[in-house]
């Protein structure tokens, strides 16, 4: 049984960084894929980033490369991300996501943290 636990939100000054963690007990670590998606006031859901754990091949949104990096410890099933040089417009709740393959679409992952809220805020 797939559960994902996200955490590490928090309040940052632009700028800053954060990292956030995903426990995920349950998956397939060499089979499935991890990812984030994002949430922010009176928007959609937009993906973030994603991992395919079979071959490590990693995706980014245009608006996050070169300032957050996925990874996982498949070891311990946990998937982090890591993210510098925060902005405001980076500001909403973080959502772990998994399922058999990286996809840009929310409807295509079955599994999804509780969430975790990020506010980028001087």
């Amino acid at each position: 049984q797939v559960k994902l636990v996200d955490s590490g939100g928090g309040l940052v000054q632009p700028g800053g960084s954060l990292t956030l963690s995903c426990a995920a007990s349950g998956v397939p670590m060499d089979s499935y894929a991890i990812g984030w998606f994002r949430q922010a006031p009176g928007k959609e859901r937009e993906p973030v980033s994603c991992v395919s754990l079979p071959n490590g091949r990693t995706t980014y949104a245009d608006s996050v490369k070169g300032r957050f990096t996925i990874s996982v410890d498949k070891g311990n099933s946990m998937a982090y991300l890591q993210m510098n040089n925060l902005g405001p417009e980076d500001t909403a709740v973080y959502y772990c996501v998994s399922d058999f393959g990286c996809s840009v679409y929310a409807h295509e992952f079955d599994f999804w943290g509780q969430g975790t809220q990020v506010t980028v805020s001087s």
